[in-house]
């Protein structure tokens, strides 16, 4: 008979000192891929405290137009000293005017308003930005109106210097001979432009000669 050669004797692979053995239980998980994580998103500027950021004016309303630096500027309507800021209104309520106000401003931005070039006033209550910027100090609240990097919020009854190129005023309160005053007052404030919000009776007779409603 042939003789045939001997088969190879096949060995196990033992691994080697300081490797496990393997388990069946190894052998089956699947591995799971590494988790990067992404980057980490800005943070956003806090909401004032009477509820979120100012409403987006739809885009068919017409924006406010803003004087142009270096642009002589026409001829003052008439009644209206020359120099004097124009005035222009916005009717509103009194439980309404505190949105329309916010509504205007946004208008403002949009028709190329820097935020620095904007004040706004209230006769009454504080605007809710107003008192969300002063619980970080008042030291910080005033310091933000010398930065001009933010429209700034205000009472029209403040002994401080308060003058920029746009003043929005709103008339939160029901009409009385302070509120009158604070108006009138306002207008000293304002650069180029007066925006008065609140009901047109007052507008009509603290400033006879205000341009016609702004639509918002």
């Amino acid at each position: 008979m042939p003789v045939f050669p001997e088969e190879p004797e096949i060995h196990e692979t033992i691994p080697g000192p300081g490797v496990p053995f393997l388990r069946e239980s190894d052998a089956r998980a699947p591995r799971k891929p590494a988790v990067v994580p992404g980057p980490r998103p800005a943070a956003p500027r806090p909401a004032p405290p009477s509820g979120g950021p100012r409403p987006t004016p739809p885009p068919a309303r017409t924006p406010i137009p803003k004087p142009t630096p270096g642009v002589r500027r026409p001829a003052p309507a008439a009644g209206r000293p020359a120099g004097q800021p124009e005035v222009r209104m916005v009717p509103a309520a009194v439980e309404d005017v505190i949105e329309r106000a916010d509504e205007t401003v946004d208008l403002l931005l949009e028709s190329g308003c820097r935020p620095g070039d904007i004040l706004v006033l209230t006769v009454g209550e504080p605007h809710p930005w107003q008192q969300h910027e002063l619980s970080f100090g008042a030291d910080r609240y005033w310091a933000q109106l010398a930065e001009t990097g933010d429209v700034f919020y205000a009472e029209a009854a403040a002994t401080n210097p308060l003058r920029r190129d746009v003043v929005v005023l709103v008339v939160n309160a029901a009409r009385s001979a302070r509120v009158d005053q604070l108006a009138r007052k306002a207008l000293g404030h304002a650069g180029t432009l007066l925006v008065v919000c609140g009901e047109p009776e007052l507008t009509a007779a603290v400033f006879p000669d205000a341009n016609r409603p702004v639509p918002v």
